[in-house]
């Protein structure tokens, strides 16, 4: 029998410029995916800045805090928007730095002070766009134009052949593997493009064994010769598959 999980809340505020999450309750073993899985989808809408009040959030071991180092992790690659801690009471701070978490995660006494020390955090020339497409063949040509289309709008166009042969394998790879409708997201910071596709599976993509040990060159071993960094990010619902592309990256 599964153990009874512990009650916890979690109330999430969007606002320009942040949004907050405000965690109530036991942070446990019950609770620990509860807590990463809301930062990580928090960050996955890739607001400029999430801030996470934990001043009502009470953990019975302190190793539980880790959770929210764990969850900074799953998106320090992408999509990295930053994540700061607010905690009202000094003792609460205290423990947080005691436990090592604040090598990683800022830690405020208010959301005001918050938002203000992190202000220069947020990245002003971040652009996205996203799209959902139906789960059928044609939908790959649909996100290549897509893709060259916003590049090309963006004065990006010398990213286009590569974003778009990345493109072209994460959506094929959902259309193979999954019976999700793609959906899509297409970012740049100026310097990197990023293609990110979501579906409905939580088996991660990745290199077969049988692939490497013969030698073949698959799909995805193509994403991670023609990108910086790529990976799977898990969701509640399934995963993200993203891919980061430099100047080095292009064709």
């Amino acid at each position: 029998m599964s153990p009874r999980s512990s009650q916890l809340s979690v109330t999430r505020a969007v606002a320009s410029g942040h949004t907050t999450l405000v965690m109530d309750g036991v942070l446990d073993a019950t609770t620990y995916r509860t807590v990463r899985d809301a930062v990580v989808k928090a960050a996955l809408d890739a607001p400029p800045l999430i801030l996470v009040d934990v001043t009502a959030l009470w953990a019975p071991a302190s190793s539980a805090w880790s959770v929210f180092t764990s969850a900074r992790w799953l998106v320090v690659d992408w999509p990295d928007v930053p994540i700061g801690l607010v905690c009202s009471h000094v003792a609460g701070r205290r423990m947080l730095a005691r436990n090592g978490i604040t090598r990683y995660l800022p830690v405020y006494a208010n959301l005001t002070a918050a938002r203000n020390a992190m202000a220069d955090d947020v990245d002003p020339h971040r652009r996205r766009v996203r799209e959902v497409w139906p789960a059928v063949p044609s939908a790959v040509p649909s996100v290549r134009d897509f893709i060259a289309h916003w590049l090309h709008t963006w004065s990006l166009d010398e990213f286009a052949a590569t974003a778009g042969v990345v493109a072209t394998v994460l959506v094929d790879n959902v259309l193979r593997h999954t019976d999700s409708d793609p959906d899509v997201r297409l970012e740049t910071d100026g310097a990197t493009v990023t293609v990110a596709v979501t579906d409905g599976s939580p088996s991660p993509a990745c290199v077969r064994d049988e692939d490497e040990i013969l030698g073949c060159l698959s799909e995805l071993q193509i994403v991670h010769a023609l990108t910086r960094v790529w990976g799977n990010t898990p969701t509640p619902e399934g995963k993200v598959v993203w891919a980061v592309m430099g100047p080095e990256n292009r064709l």
